[in-house]
């Protein structure tokens, strides 16, 4: 995730200068508070925000809490994670839908922040991990191409559609969808509403309407991270209009500063509940404070990483890839590119290693290097070949190797490349004799770029 990219250097730099100390005290956390404060300013958190953070950091630190501490720099270390999570709200919020069926959800937010590709991955999100019947609707009649983008994600996403025109006026839309919605039993509504470029009377007024139309349970502010300071002054205007009961951080995976991340709960009294890392509809992650702040110290965050392997990783061909290996068969090309594609399932990489504790740099060198695009290259040579060749890489001879770079538009040393790294996890695989998934992913850092990356176009 590229939040909190220059915010974690900065932090881990200024923190490692207290670790070891003896006893803290106001003046050996001094500079460490300064160089804490100006990281959080140049992350783009509000300035009432890092006021609030760095007096309560310093008041407990300087407190009986550490006196007590046998090692005062790991404390204030722990006391900086607790007050960051307790800026973002201490724990994940999950949506309220204990409401007679169907529990409306409102969106709101200006235009561009990413509502309606928002809605869809909120109802791909309740349909597959809560088991929720979903239908979606758009009461943005300003914008044919926002009804149009919603019908052509709910077909994609399998969710109920509740058609709508330009012709309509929103608040009858919501009506005869939420009467639709009953009929066909569904357990949720997620209503799409219309943006403008800024905060305007009309614009505040028409979802005024809407929100006493339909009584929603949850009114989701959905904000673009990308626009720092303002997404937080802009959350303001509607918690001001609307009774807002969350909000939906989108775009964090372009914002490198996270700020509006940091400064939205202080400033709304509103818990941050879901954030959408990409422009796929899986890419949706419920917010969880604890796992962010840890993230944003370098500390990872493992228990979003075994969520993602749960979720995307497919089980049954892991299973028999481990029982393979244990009954001492070979580990052959077909595996590896199984292998290659869970990973890509996965995110890649890079979005592996950004949640594992220390490999926040390792994940940029894997970015820098293209490691990702690099499996799809990797995949793509395997494709090539035969299944007789891909169960038996042996039989790999020059005709033959000619013919699969063609195929594949690659070089031979690409395929060397390939092949060579295929024995080195054949041999991992064989001293592991199959433990377990989690030390199956663990052996795919061993086909990491060397510190320094690699030449770009190669693998």
């Amino acid at each position: 995730m590229a939040m909190f990219e220059s915010l974690s250097d900065r932090l881990s730099q200024s923190l490692r200068k207290v670790t070891g100390k003896a006893a803290l005290s106001d003046d050996n956390i001094q500079e460490t508070l300064r160089e804490v404060r100006m990281a959080l300013l140049e992350a783009d958190v509000a300035l009432p925000v890092v006021k609030i953070f760095i007096d309560q950091v310093r008041e407990r630190a300087i407190g009986q809490e550490v006196a007590r501490s046998l090692d005062p720099g790991q404390q204030f270390l722990k006391i900086v994670q607790q007050q960051l999570e307790q800026v973002m709200g201490s724990s994940n919020e999950s949506l309220d839908l204990a409401a007679q069926p169907p529990a409306v959800i409102l969106m709101a937010g200006l235009q561009g922040a990413g509502k309606t590709t928002s809605v869809a991955k909120l109802a791909r999100h309740l349909q597959e991990r809560e088991k929720k019947k979903v239908m979606v609707v758009s009461a943005d009649v300003y914008r044919p191409a926002a009804i149009e983008q919603l019908r052509t994600l709910a077909e994609e996403i399998n969710a109920e559609y509740f058609p709508s025109d330009i012709e309509q006026k929103p608040v009858d839309i919501v009506i005869a969808a939420l009467s639709e919605a009953k009929k066909r039993f569904a357990d949720v509504l997620i209503v799409d509403t219309a943006g403008r470029l800024h905060v305007d009377d009309v614009l505040m007024d028409e979802i005024r309407q809407l929100h006493g139309a339909i009584q929603p349970v949850e009114t989701l502010f959905v904000i673009d991270a990308m626009i720092g300071q303002d997404a937080v002054n802009t959350a303001k205007a509607f918690n001001d209009a609307l009774p807002l009961t969350g909000v939906v951080l989108t775009k964090v995976d372009g914002d490198a500063r996270g700020g509006a991340a940091l400064s939205v709960r202080q400033v709304t009294g509103k818990p941050i509940k879901f954030l959408g890392v990409g422009e796929k509809t899986d890419a949706l992650e419920p917010f969880h404070p604890d796992r962010i702040a840890s993230r944003i110290l370098g500390m990872g965050d493992v228990l979003s990483l075994i969520e993602d392997v749960e979720r995307k990783v497919d089980q049954k061909k892991a299973e028999k890839l481990i029982k393979k290996v244990q009954k001492g068969k070979r580990f052959d090309l077909e595996d590896l590119r199984d292998q290659l594609l869970q990973m890509q399932n996965m995110g890649g990489m890079t979005s592996m290693l950004d949640k594992l504790p220390g490999m926040g740099n390792m994940a940029q060198m894997a970015e820098q290097a293209n490691v990702t695009s690099q499996f799809g290259r990797m995949t793509v040579i395997i494709d090539s070949m035969t299944p007789a060749e891909r169960r038996n890489p042996a039989l790999l001879n020059g005709s033959r190797k000619r013919r699969i770079t063609l195929g594949s538009g690659s070089t031979i040393q690409d395929l060397n490349r390939l092949l060579k790294q295929h024995k080195q996890m054949s041999k991992m695989m064989k001293r592991m004799k199959g433990k377990g998934m989690a030390k199956m992913m663990r052996g795919m850092e061993g086909m990491l770029p060397p510190e320094g990356g690699m030449p770009p176009g190669r693998f």
